[in-house]
């Protein structure tokens, strides 16, 4: 099994050069095959270690696919760049609606508890007072609610308590009466003893 070889530079300029030429045809081969079985616009360049330039394009000319490279690249960074600050501004801007909502609230639950309304002119005390009492009639109906539903629990109980004990009287009247049709049988044995036997005198 060969070993797979360390990628590092090739120190002996004779294997170097070699090794150039070899990959430097397989890669315009396998551009070259990129343009052809899949239809792409391709372009390729780069410089030996000498300084020799090569390069492979679709295009006849290489710069016509170096242009349209920029203009997209171009138009991609733009895109990028608005979107990013889009979705800042967009971030921004909801935190700030958010922290005015938060603030609100807050001036609310203040005023409904009594406080901070030294600013209220006379209709933001009336409908503070008109919260007030939605708020007391919403919590007197679902205090009555509970207060119903433990009724309902607790004559629930009591039923099932009533049903028990009558279970109870009437297991223990059976009980009773199938010891009265069936009482206890005394062996003759025992019905004998205490009595004397009787003594005959000749």
């Amino acid at each position: 099994m060969m070993k797979k070889s360390e990628m590092k530079r090739i120190e002996n300029a004779a294997s170097r050069q070699v090794t150039f030429s070899k990959r430097r045809n397989g890669l315009l081969k396998k551009a070259y095959e990129l343009s052809v079985l899949c239809d792409a616009q391709v372009a390729l360049f780069f410089f030996s270690p000498s300084g020799k330039l090569y390069e492979y394009s679709t295009s006849s000319v290489m710069n016509n696919t170096i242009e349209r490279y920029a203009i997209t690249s171009d138009k991609a960074e733009e895109i990028g760049k608005t979107t990013k600050e889009e979705i800042i501004q967009h971030s921004e801007n909801k935190s700030a609606r958010l922290h005015k909502k938060l603030g609100l609230l807050e001036e609310t639950k203040r005023r409904l508890c009594g406080e901070s309304l030294g600013s209220c002119s006379k209709d933001e005390l009336e409908k503070i007072e008109q919260e007030i009492k939605r708020s007391l009639t919403t919590v007197k109906a679902r205090k009555n609610k509970l207060i119903q539903e433990k009724i309902n629990q607790l004559k629930q109980q009591e039923k099932n308590l009533t049903n028990e004990n009558a279970e109870l009287i009437k297991t223990r009247e059976m009980v009773k009466n199938l010891k009265l049709f069936n009482p206890p049988k005394v062996e003759p044995e025992a019905a004998m003893e205490g009595e004397e036997t009787p003594m005959f005198h000749l």
